[in-house]
C-alpha cells in the first residue's frame, strides 16, 4: 500500500460507501464519511473505535448545497487536507417513464447529480491549488447502458458519467484525476430498501415491465457482485499513478458495456452514409 491517504465519503451508512470507509480503515487510511442524523454519526465513530483516529463523522444532506460548501473548508481545517472524495450517497428510482412524474425526476437528479456536483465544486478548489487529489463518482453501468424502468436512474448516471468525464480533462494539468466507476449488480440495499419505485398505473406496460420489477425484487441481496471486493477494487484504483477515466466493476457490467459498444459500433456502420450526408460541399 502507498502512504496513508485522506478519504472523504458521502453516504458511509450502508451499500458502496460504508464497505469502502471499512475497507479504506481497515488499510490504515482516514475516512471522513457523511451521514444523515446524529445516531449514524455515532454508529460510524463507534463502529471504529479500535482505531482510533481514523474514522471522522459528518452530518450532510448531499441536496443542500450550501452546507456542502461549508463542509469543506472545516474538515480541512480540522482533520486536514483531503485526497481522495467519493461521491457515493445516491439511490435508485424504478418506474416506467409514462407512470413517473417530475418530482421524483427533479429527487433523483437532486442527489445522484446535483448533489455529486456542489460536493465536488466544493472540494476542486482545494484540489487545484495543492496540485493533487482524486475524484471518485460512483455512477452505474447504468450510465452505460439501459434497461426499461430505470430512464430517470440512467439519466442521472448518464448525466454523472458525461461530468466526470469532462472535469477529468480540466483538472488534468493540476495532477486532480476523476475517475467514474460503474458498478454492476451488487449485494447493496440498490434494489431493496434504497429504492424508490413508482406506483403501477397503466396495464399496457405489463407484459413488459413486471417481471423486470419481480426479478429484480427477488434477486436483491443474490447478486454477482460483493462490495467488500468492490471496495478492495477502489483502494487498488486510488493507488494507481494513472487511474482511468471509466472503470467498470463486476463482470455483469463488463459483458452488458462490451455488448452495448458492439451494438453501437455496428448501428454507427448501417446508418454511416446518412450520417455522412449532412456535410457540407467544400469539405
Amino acid at each position: 500500500m502507498s502512504a496513508a491517504k485522506t478519504f472523504f465519503i458521502t453516504g458511509v451508512s450502508s451499500g458502496f460507501g460504508r464497505a469502502l470507509a471499512d475497507a479504506a480503515i481497515e488499510a490504515g487510511h482516514r475516512v471522513v464519511g457523511t451521514v444523515r442524523n446524529g445516531d449514524a454519526c455515532r454508529e460510524f465513530e463507534s463502529r471504529h473505535a479500535q482505531q482510533p483516529g481514523r474514522a471522522f463523522a459528518r452530518i450532510l444532506d448531499v441536496t443542500d448545497f450550501a452546507a456542502a460548501e461549508n463542509i469543506v473548508p472545516e474538515v480541512d481545517a480540522s482533520i486536514g487536507a483531503v485526497d481522495v472524495l467519493v461521491n457515493n450517497a445516491g439511490y435508485g428510482h424504478e418506474g416506467i417513464f409514462e407512470e413517473s412524474d417530475m418530482d421524483a425526476l427533479r429527487r433523483q437528479f437532486d442527489v445522484n447529480v446535483f448533489g455529486a456536483v456542489a460536493v465536488t465544486r466544493s472540494f476542486v478548489p482545494f484540489m487545484r491549488r495543492r496540485r493533487r487529489g482524486h475524484i471518485i463518482n460512483i455512477t452505474s453501468m447504468g450510465g452505460f447502458i439501459t434497461m426499461p424502468g430505470i430512464a430517470y436512474y440512467c439519466g442521472s448516471k448518464f448525466a454523472l458519467e458525461g461530468i466526470s468525464e469532462t472535469l477529468g480533462k480540466e483538472l488534468k494539468a493540476f495532477n486532480v484525476f476523476v475517475t467514474a466507476v460503474a458498478p454492476g449488480s451488487f449485494r447493496t440495499d440498490w434494489a431493496g430498501r434504497s429504492m424508490v419505485r413508482s406506483p403501477r398505473s397503466i396495464a399496457d406496460y405489463d407484459a413488459l415491465f413486471d417481471p423486470i420489477r419481480t426479478t429484480r425484487r427477488e434477486r436483491s441481496g443474490r447478486q454477482p457482485g460483493d462490495p467488500r471486493k468492490a471496495a478492495q477494487a477502489m483502494l487498488t484504483l486510488v493507488d494507481s499513478p494513472t487511474p482511468p477515466a471509466h472503470l467498470l466493476l463486476g463482470s455483469d457490467a463488463l459483458g452488458l458495456v462490451r455488448e452495448k459498444l458492439d451494438e453501437l459500433t455496428a448501428e454507427l456502420s448501417r446508418w454511416e452514409a446518412l450520417t455522412r450526408s449532412t456535410d457540407a460541399d467544400d469539405i
